[in-house]
């Protein structure tokens, strides 16, 4: 009995205990038996036979790479300087790890031929005004080829675009332009404005009479000060039929 508990004893601590593994809830482990793929263990408490077995982990989280700096020439021709960030999440972690090297490294070099592709059909004033739907371009190029790696591209994020300093002074002088364009409209817009309203009150102040009434008003108000001295401009009717009374 001592013998037969000694050599469960010696299998237990050779064999079996080496060979207990734990993957992680966010984790796939990759069984290599003898160097050949033989399966995929899922999240929780496992065994290999060492020395026969190998398991590799491979991280099913969201992860991102960076895109650096790309140099690139739009449409109409105006270099840009533009960095992104990919999105990705590993989907098939045995053909994500068997597939590809480094699959990082991969998506972020695919994605940098993919952005200057894109960046090539379009004009500057489209990438600025809408850098979301290139990023989108660029996702679909980039999805299309990882999706045989098991992989799947969540997002591609365009971060910074630098345009050369003589482009970024004309376009300051024509937001300039354009804003002073708008306060002319504006002004003149209001300038109209008052004057129909003017208008409108005159036409209203002498079909009633009210003109009369509002120049004795005007009169009364300035005659308040001894100081003042008022001239008064009457019609050229009324002056007229002065002219008729003393030539009788």
């Amino acid at each position: 009995m001592p013998i037969f508990l000694g050599i469960v004893g010696f299998i237990v601590f050779f064999f079996v205990l080496p060979g207990l593994r734990v993957v992680n809830q966010y984790e796939r482990g990759i069984i290599l038996t003898f160097g050949k793929y033989t399966g995929t263990r899922n999240p929780g408490l496992t065994w290999i036979f060492t020395g026969v077995q190998r398991m590799i982990k491979i991280d099913i989280r969201i992860a991102n790479v960076d895109i650096p700096q790309q140099e690139a020439i739009t449409k109409d021709n105006v270099p840009v300087g533009i960095n992104a960030v990919v999105y990705f999440q590993v989907m098939r972690a045995e053909e994500a790890f068997l597939k590809v090297q480094d699959y990082p490294r991969a998506i972020s070099q695919y994605a940098q031929a993919a952005l200057r592709d894109v960046i090539g059909g379009v004009e500057l004033d489209v990438l600025l005004t809408e850098r979301d739907t290139t990023a989108d371009e660029i996702k679909k190029i980039v999805d299309q080829a990882t999706e045989g790696w098991g992989i799947n591209v969540t997002a591609i994020k365009i971060q910074d675009i630098e345009i050369p300093a003589d482009m970024k002074r004309a376009m300051a002088k024509q937001a300039e332009s354009e804003r002073e364009r708008r306060a002319v409209i504006i002004r003149a817009q209001g300038e109209l404005s008052a004057a129909e309203n003017l208008k409108n009150a005159m036409e209203m102040l002498s079909s009633s009479g009210a003109i009369s009434l509002r120049t004795l008003q005007t009169i009364e108000a300035t005659t308040t000060n001894p100081a003042n001295t008022i001239i008064f401009a009457l019609p050229i009717e009324i002056i007229e039929g002065f002219k008729k009374l003393s030539g009788k």
